[in-house]
């Protein structure tokens, strides 16, 4: 036997009936090693030697198969035999009735009429149509042995020249038998009149059929006896039904006949039967082709036993005995991982193909009409490494400083802002992390971009990230325009930066190839306006189109929670227009749109397409890269979210590992085996989702890093009780503790650690997993204080008038300002002062007045923390 490929025990062990222990237990006195397991699959020399041994068990199988189908064909032809004499004995009790046909009352002969007298005189006609008229009179009677005595007197009659009146002899009929007789008359007439039809191919109108009330004197008697006799020969011609495409066909063939095409009969038979074999390979082609399709199941991961079994149209039980042939013990609720899935579905003859939540969504939108689309804005993202100046050009662009808004220096959020040029065209700018850890969110501003600007400081050279938010712009296939700043600096090589490029691929216009460059300086506004003069050229090019009258589309930028406005969420519209009031379906969180605010945070009342707009009403955080879309009807939005969200959370449980037998016995044989558990809570779902992903890389096989929870908000009593019961510590990126958090935190002896920056997140995870934690800084809270009042003072800013609710203000130390649990500004005092009087400190439950240094944004209610940082040995 020849094999190709290998084959499944559990196919061996059907083909010689034996049972997998005596298999094991042959291959293992061999010397060959193989799982304990049905599926698990053998090269062909192990086949061989297995057909060697176990052949005679074979043989002795296929033998007693055929004697039990021997036996099986023998009782079958005895039960054929029996049903067959059973069958004919009992026709034997039943009389075969056979209906007589419904006598048809016919004309009868009565009489002779002499033929040699052709033409007789009026009296003799006008006789004669007196005695055809009783004779008809006659054959209504249902008593012929009448009719026969009295038409044989009227044989020979002579004529005298005197008129006899019959009317006396008639008897009155009734109505019914007057309409009986008409009806009779025109059925007998019509069916003479078939000739015509079969000219004209429809039935002739009732004013057109002949009725004896109709004949003209000049018709003969004898004429009317050939009809009659005509109607005896064709009386069957009704009951044979010519049908009108009969009659169709029959002109349509002597049409052709008559026809000059019948020269080119031959050539046009041949065009036909072409045709007609194209029409019907385009038919098997399509039947074959629907069969595969057919066979393909497209599923979402996490599919129930019932639902695969509905789809393949086979029973549950079917199901179950296969999975059980596989070792897993199923029910038809439990939901199947996409391994198992494929493994059924094969066994059943299905390839499966897995399919996200989204589809649903995408199959829906309709394509929009050419004469809908207008011209929109172009979004262009602006990607490279960190600290290459991409904040610092839209700094410049903007007329702004959001580096300021940034802890660190470096950008930690995926902004998006809209910028006017000079010729009154708008452009959408996606500024991107360029930190190693911002991955995903350097993949996504690639997805939803038209245009990828890639920033490389022409003093530094082409980095790691910089490949990478290069690859990524690949990946979406949008155009790439390279941007070389720095370029005011002393030892800037914008060349060196060329020749990097071309060697990975990417030769620029200056030196012959495809890629627009521009050199610049973000710092003094050079290049710029030839920069934004680049783009709009190339987003002229691309003609970039959107159909602005339809309910909204896009994609979800960024998330958080306000504590007093809820969830804001930060949408980039690719497409029709999104208004208040709008349903919003994003991710598995939906919600009626409350607001709408721009990028400076000014209310408006719509956004079209291309537009980077934040909205409040959302029931949740979507996560970052999400789909939204607008919806008429709440409730198809509300069940999709259910559907997402019940499929969301059972993936988030298959996804936790749980310990294994062969997980512990590993553990044990390190010896030093350790887990560090984390719970990371930060301001936007993207900044959490990036530390997440930096955190889990950081696993080595001795320390592993399990991140058990991870959320938008502020650190709860909730965070910290999960943190106590799991023994885990606490990452807070940009939120604080509330009040009761900090208390039970206190209590049950639970570290929470707050950051800003995202690098020294995974370099104290690393050195806590490395055990060099020391020396550390680490910071300590000295005090808190309530903003209870605001006072602006001329040449000074704005003063804060405050009560010190815990712990000591401490003139040297720093500050930082909290609002609704989310950190605002870090900085410090520029004053502070109690009753006109600098002081240096200011102790609990006392009123202080107080300033920030360059900050002046200050609300009542928020809560002002000081803190200083401490240089500590690990013990």
């Amino acid at each position: 036997m020849f094999m190709t490929d290998k084959i499944r025990l559990k196919t061996v062990l059907t083909k010689f009936n034996i049972s997998l222990k005596r298999v094991i237990s042959f291959l293992q006195k061999k010397g060959i090693e193989i799982e304990n397991n049905p599926n698990a699959k053998i090269e062909e020399q192990v086949y061989k030697s297995l057909v060697r041994e176990f052949q005679t068990y074979k043989d002795i199988r296929d033998a007693s198969e055929k004697v039990f189908l021997q036996k099986k064909m023998e009782k079958e032809k005895i039960k054929e035999e029996l049903l067959k004499s059973k069958h004919i004995h009992n026709h034997k009790d039943y009389k075969i009735i056979r209906v007589k046909p419904e006598n048809l009352i016919e004309l009868k002969k009565i009489g002779k009429i002499d033929l040699d007298n052709k033409y007789g005189t009026k009296e003799e006609k006008k006789n004669n149509l007196h005695q055809y008229k009783e004779k008809k009179i006659e054959t209504n009677k249902h008593k012929p042995e009448h009719i026969d005595t009295i038409y044989q007197k009227l044989d020979g009659v002579m004529l005298t020249g005197d008129r006899i009146d019959l009317s006396q002899f008639e008897k009155k009929r009734t109505k019914s038998e007057i309409k009986k007789k008409r009806k009779r008359i025109k059925q007998e007439i019509f069916i003479e009149e078939i000739k015509n039809i079969s000219t004209t191919g429809k039935k002739q109108n009732k004013e057109k059929i002949p009725s004896f009330k109709k004949i003209n004197k000049e018709h003969s008697f004898h004429a009317n006896d050939k009809k009659i006799d005509k109607l005896k020969n064709k009386k069957n011609t009704k009951k044979s039904g010519i049908t009108d495409e009969q009659i169709k066909k029959q002109i349509k063939e002597t049409l052709e006949k008559l026809s000059s095409k019948g020269i080119k009969s031959k050539a046009s038979k041949i065009r036909k039967e072409k045709r007609q074999s194209k029409k019907e390979k385009k038919l098997i082609q399509n039947e074959i082709e629907n069969k595969k399709e057919e066979k393909i199941l497209k599923l979402a991961e996490f599919t129930t036993v019932n639902e695969l079994a509905s789809m393949m149209k086979v029973n549950a039980t079917d199901v179950i005995v296969s999975c059980m042939s596989l070792g897993i013990m199923v029910t038809m609720n439990q939901r199947l991982d996409a391994e198992i899935l494929t493994l059924v579905a094969d066994e059943f003859g299905f390839n499966v193909k897995f399919v996200g939540l989204d589809l649903e969504e995408a199959v829906q939108d309709e394509k929009d009409l050419e004469e809908h689309l207008k011209p929109r804005s172009p979004i262009i993202t602006v990607m490279g490494h960190v600290d290459h100046g991409k904040t610092s050009l839209l700094d410049y662009i903007r007329n702004t400083n959001v580096i300021a808004g940034e802890a660190g220096g470096i950008t930690q959020h995926i902004a998006a802002y809209s910028v006017e040029c000079s010729d009154h065209k708008s452009i959408t700018f996606l500024d991107t992390p360029g930190h190693e850890a911002f991955t995903a969110m350097r993949a996504r501003g690639a997805q939803i971009t038209d245009i990828a600007i890639i920033v490389i400081a022409a003093d530094d050279q082409v980095m790691p990230q910089t490949k990478e938010a290069i690859s990524h712009a690949q990946a979406a296939a949008v155009p790439i325009l390279f941007v070389f700043n720095k370029m005011d600096k002393s030892n800037a090589n914008s060349d060196k930066i060329r020749e990097q490029l071309a060697n990975l691929n990417f030769l620029v216009k200056e030196w012959g190839g495809k890629y627009i460059t521009q050199e610049i300086s973000a710092k003094l506004g050079y290049g710029i306006d030839q920069l934004l003069e680049k783009v709009l050229l190339v987003a002229k090019l691309l003609n970039l189109k959107a159909n602005p009258n339809k309910p909204a589309i896009g994609t979800v930028i960024e998330a958080s929670l306000d504590k007093g406005r809820g969830y804001i969420t930060t949408l980039l519209l690719q497409g029709g227009t999104l208004k208040v009031g709008d349903y919003v379906l994003a991710g598995s969180h939906h919600g009626k749109v409350k607001s709408i605010l721009d990028e400076r945070g000014k209310s408006i009342s719509s956004a079209g397409p291309s537009k980077p707009i934040t909205i409040l009403g959302l029931n949740g955080a979507p996560t970052a890269g999400d789909k939204f879309k607008v919806f008429k009807d709440d409730k198809e939005a509300k069940q999709l979210a259910s559907r997402r969200e019940q499929l969301q959370r059972e993936q988030n449980i298959r996804a936790q590992k749980h310990l294994t037998l062969d997980e512990i016995g590993r553990r044990i044989a390190l010896g030093d085996f350790k887990e560090l558990k984390i719970i990371i809570k930060g301001d936007v779902d993207g900044s959490v989702e990036a530390i997440a992903d930096a955190l889990q890389k950081l696993s080595t096989n001795t320390i592993m890093v399990n991140i058990i929870y991870k959320g938008v908000g502020q650190i709860t009593e909730s965070d910290v009780l999960l943190a106590s019961a799991s023994d885990a510590i606490i990452i807070g990126f940009n939120v604080r503790p509330n009040i009761g958090a900090k208390n039970i935190a206190k209590k049950e002896n639970i570290e929470i650690r707050t950051y800003s920056i995202i690098y020294n997140v995974t370099n104290d995870i690393q050195e806590a997993m490395d055990g060099m934690l020391t020396p550390e800084i680490r910071e300590k809270i000295l005090g808190n204080a309530e903003v209870r009042e605001i006072f602006k003072i001329p040449k000074t800013g704005t003063i804060a008038g405050c009560m010190v609710i815990e712990g000591k203000l401490l003139r040297k130390a720093k500050i930082r300002l909290i609002r609704e649990g989310i950190v605002i500004h870090n900085g410090e005092f520029t004053s502070l002062k109690r009753f006109k009087e600098d002081v240096k400190e200011v102790s609990k439950g006392y009123e202080c007045g107080l300033g920030i240094k360059n900050y002046h944004n200050i609300r009542s209610g928020d809560v002002i923390e000081v803190y200083e940082e401490l240089s500590e040995y690990k013990k």
